[in-house]
């Protein structure tokens, strides 16, 4: 049997699902909603910490509650990845009018704000062993977000791993500033000889860290899906890890499957 505070709660949940309370609208002061639905204020706050959990509002610490504005949504299709290989070879032009986010959300290159890190880093056991080169090998080391410019946090945040030595010969490939790179990792790859023949991705989930929390926007009970992306060239070596980390509570991942016929 449903528990006070989870009842009122659900009255609340109808209440935005209907759009009697609108995204970014304020809802009424705790007490005033404690006496609206006849309960004591703790009871009220157990509901709207509940409401807070599913994301359905948010709560600024000596403001009020508000309806939460639906954040973008990101569909990840298993198909980007062939997209991505058809544009390797194409014109600086065609790569540079859109990307594999615009790809994702439907937004456009103006829409976005795109930021990039570069570091060397030593491979750890996890990685070596991905790459099939002894713990310690230099690796370069990208981490990328992409924030809607209308929202406070990025979509997803990826580290991406490339074997430094594998990608020296072109300089440009170990230049952050040169970012964002029309074209993506593929055609990054392709500028050094290599090409993609499959990639491997490996999902997961799990409860976020504090910084994560922080950073994607999470509100509490929010999982994050964990990607690791495999991308594996024609000679069969393993040219590029990724670890993305998506909020749960925005991101779709989409697999279409076509099958042989009979």
């Amino acid at each position: 049997m449903a528990k006070q505070y989870e009842r009122i709660a659900e009255q609340l949940r109808e209440r935005i699902r209907a759009g009697e309370l609108k995204p970014g609208q304020r809802l009424p002061a705790e007490t005033a909603l404690a006496k609206e639905y006849k309960t004591s204020l703790p009871t009220m706050r157990d509901a709207l910490a509940l409401l807070l959990s599913e994301g359905l509002i948010d709560k600024k610490h000596g403001v009020g509650n508000f309806v939460r504005k639906p954040r973008k949504l990101v569909q990840r299709d298993n198909a980007r990845h062939q997209w991505e290989k058809d544009r390797a070879r194409v014109s600086r032009e065609e790569r540079q009018a859109t990307g594999a986010t615009e790809h994702d959300t439907g937004l456009t290159v103006s829409d976005l704000i795109f930021s990039a890190t570069y570091s060397d880093v030593p491979a750890n056991e996890d990685l070596a062993a991905q790459f099939g080169v002894p713990v310690g090998t230099l690796l370069l080391e990208r981490v990328y977000r992409t924030n809607h410019r209308e929202e406070d946090s990025p979509f997803n945040i990826a580290r991406s791993y490339l074997v430094r030595d594998m990608v020296a010969a072109n300089p440009d490939l170990l230049d952050q500033s040169k970012e964002p790179w029309p074209g993506g990792t593929q055609n990054q790859l392709h500028t050094v000889g290599i090409e993609l023949d499959r990639i491997v991705e490996r999902i997961t989930a799990r409860p976020p860290t504090v910084e994560e929390s922080e950073e994607l926007g999470l509100q509490g009970g929010v999982a994050v899906v964990v990607l690791r992306k495999t991308s594996i060239d024609t000679q069969g070596r393993v040219v590029e890890v990724s670890d993305v980390t998506l909020p749960g509570d925005r991101t779709e991942l989409i697999f279409r499957t076509h099958l042989a016929r009979w």
